[in-house]
């Protein structure tokens, strides 16, 4: 069984040992229901299976790891990687009468604003009943849930229902927030004051039914046992941050943008910028500068993940450069833009517009844009001047082009300089060997790759994989290959991984890097099956050479490899489009048509 690519187990129903099952099923019996419930929420509050199955192992079965794999490996929790999105970010509980017109409607407003998906309330759905199925979806349906526990709030059966079925679905990871709004926590937990008097309604009310009484006193007390916000000596505004803050920084650990493998050497190279990102009024432009596959998108990544949630909105936007190449940029002004407009984000009809609305709905806001540009007239249409955004921005452009920043009257910038030979042995070892050292024999052979990369990060990933699992006599053929190349050939260096492919991951290669970059993952492979290719087999196969990447969902590729791609097909035919296999240029296909080449 495979989980994201990382987690396996030999598991499997056909042949199951029968030890772990019947210690399972004396041990639950009909609760596999509820860790069904359990399972689907821990594969999508943690990013790394192994971790959500290390949080998730109930204490019954602590040394009894195997079970709880079984467990897994029976509710088919791979099925949770693929499965689509909640529909939700956040569930809101809260007692109307208390909080619907005022401190609720606030914090929905906010949360809307940094685009979080958050369910309110349907009026469809009639209130004073016990709650829906429909209801029940939702709060299944959704990420977190934040309680707003208000003086009225137990008074409310419906609340009280809901609060019950969001403690069965969510009370193992971590994703509740209760919000002590004006009421004491330990009145909740105990049920005093105000919820003292809405329980002896409850009890005359219920009293054919008082094991539902129980339930709902159980998880007031349970809820109230959670870490969570108390409104006392708290303005709104500050409280309403706070909430905020707790749902980005909860998304944010599952949305990761880097993978920990890419991370070799970036602590030395923050510790040299974190200067520049210390919070402070003024609107900053920052540039991270350097050659192609040197890392500055990962730096720029790293940078984002770790200050976005201070900001009200944040956008990575990348590949401006390639995105503006294709006459599409109102798209990424698009998405900038969309936390604010919502629905109106239609009234974006071109880049003209995207402008005007950059320039008069983000003045007030402080805002997190990290790009990727290569030339002024992109940064023109997106962050143009500082008085664009509101105080404490941080605008993060990422260029090759150190000409662009002093153009842009960028007022800091970065240098980004290959690994140093340390950082870069381990990266190469870690495509190579799986591991962060060469392997015994290997160190002298290592260390020749890592020469010829010279600290470029893709290239040092590209050798490794080129190597992996291949005997001295192949490696010392493939450094004599390497020592044939002129050292300021980058492309004929990065070509390498390229020649060893058959020809159908070629093909398939090449394809993606014209027609498919950034297509979702399914979507790709079912267009590469109709043309006769084994799409998901070759996908595969080139993400293990590091010639693709995959993320979210999405098929990805490296700005200096897809430009490695464009060359080998320039180089089919340089003087004449019309002969090559491929195109993707405006230009070269007008040529084509106008001169009726092809």
């Amino acid at each position: 069984m495979q989980v994201r690519g990382q987690l396996s187990t030999n598991y499997d129903l056909e042949d199951i040992n029968e030890e772990p099952l019947a210690y399972v099923n004396r041990l639950f019996g009909e609760r596999y229901k509820q860790w069904k419930s359990d399972l689907h929420h821990h594969f999508q509050a943690f990013d790394n299976p192994q971790v959500a199955l290390q949080e998730g192992c109930p204490k019954e079965l602590e040394g009894r790891e195997d079970s709880w794999a079984w467990l897994c490996a029976h509710f088919q929790a791979p099925d949770y990687v693929s499965a689509p999105q909640p529909n939700h970010d956040v569930f809101l509980s809260f007692r109307g009468e208390d909080t619907r017109l005022s401190f609720v409607s606030h914090l929905y407003h906010e949360l809307q604003l940094r685009g979080i998906k958050t369910f309110k309330d349907d009026p469809k759905l009639e209130r004073g009943t016990p709650i829906s199925s429909e209801l029940c979806n939702v709060i299944e349906e959704s990420r977190l849930a934040i309680v707003v526990l208000s003086p009225n709030y137990a008074s409310s059966s419906w609340c009280l229902d809901e609060l019950t079925k969001i403690l069965q679905c969510m009370k193992s990871v971590g994703t509740i927030l209760p919000v002590f709004y004006n009421v004491d926590p330990s009145d909740v937990k105990k049920q005093s004051g105000s919820f003292a008097d809405a329980f002896a309604e409850h009890e005359k009310r219920f009293r054919e039914d008082i094991d539902k009484v129980k339930r709902w006193r159980d998880a007031l007390t349970e809820v109230a046992n959670l870490s969570g916000i108390d409104s006392k000596n708290e303005c709104e505004r500050k409280l309403i941050e706070k909430i905020v803050e707790w749902v980005w920084s909860k998304m944010h650990r599952t949305f990761k943008l880097l993978d920990s493998a890419e991370l070799v050497g970036s602590k030395f190279i923050l510790e040299h910028i974190d200067w520049l990102l210390a919070p402070t009024d003024d609107v900053r432009f920052i540039g991270i500068w350097g050659m192609g596959g040197i890392g500055k998108t990962t730096i720029a990544k790293l940078v984002y993940e770790s200050i976005s949630v201070h900001f009200e909105v944040s956008c990575f936007l990348s590949n401006v450069r390639e995105v503006s190449e294709h006459g599409n940029l109102v798209n990424l002004q698009r998405q900038l833009l969309f936390p604010i407009l919502k629905e109106q984000i239609t009234q974006v009809w071109d880049e003209q517009w995207g402008t005007y609305f950059i320039k008069n709905c983000l003045s007030n806001k402080k805002v997190l844009i990290v790009d990727d540009v290569n030339e002024s007239s992109q940064l023109e249409k997106i962050a143009g001047k500082k008085d664009w955004f509101g105080k404490g921005s941080i605008i993060i452009i990422t260029t090759r082009d150190e000409r662009l920043l002093v153009k842009h009257d960028t007022q800091v910038s970065y240098k980004v300089e290959g690994l140093g030979d340390d950082d870069a042995l381990e990266l190469f070892s870690r495509n190579a060997f799986k591991k962060n050292e060469p392997e015994e024999g290997f160190l002298e052979l290592s260390k020749g790759f890592v020469n010829y990369a010279r600290g470029l990060p893709i290239a040092l990933k590209l050798l490794g994989c080129l190597v992996y699992k291949r005997d001295q006599d192949e490696w010392k053929s493939e450094l004599d290959k390497l020592r044939k190349i002129h050292k300021s050939e980058i492309f004929d260096l990065l070509k390498l991984s390229y020649d060893v492919l058959d020809e159908m991951n070629k093909n398939i290669f090449l394809d993606v890097a014209f027609f498919h970059k950034g297509k979702g993952k399914e979507e790709v492979i079912e267009i590469l099956d109709s043309c006769g290719l084994c799409g998901r087999i070759g996908i595969n196969a080139l993400v293990q050479k590091s010639l693709l990447t995959i993320s979210n969902r999405n098929v990805e590729m490296h700005d200096l490899i897809q430009e490695m791609a464009l060359e080998i097909v320039r180089r089919e035919c340089p003087e004449e489009p019309g002969r090559r296999s491929r195109l993707c240029n405006h230009d070269d296909i007008s040529h084509v048509f106008i001169n009726n080449t092809g």
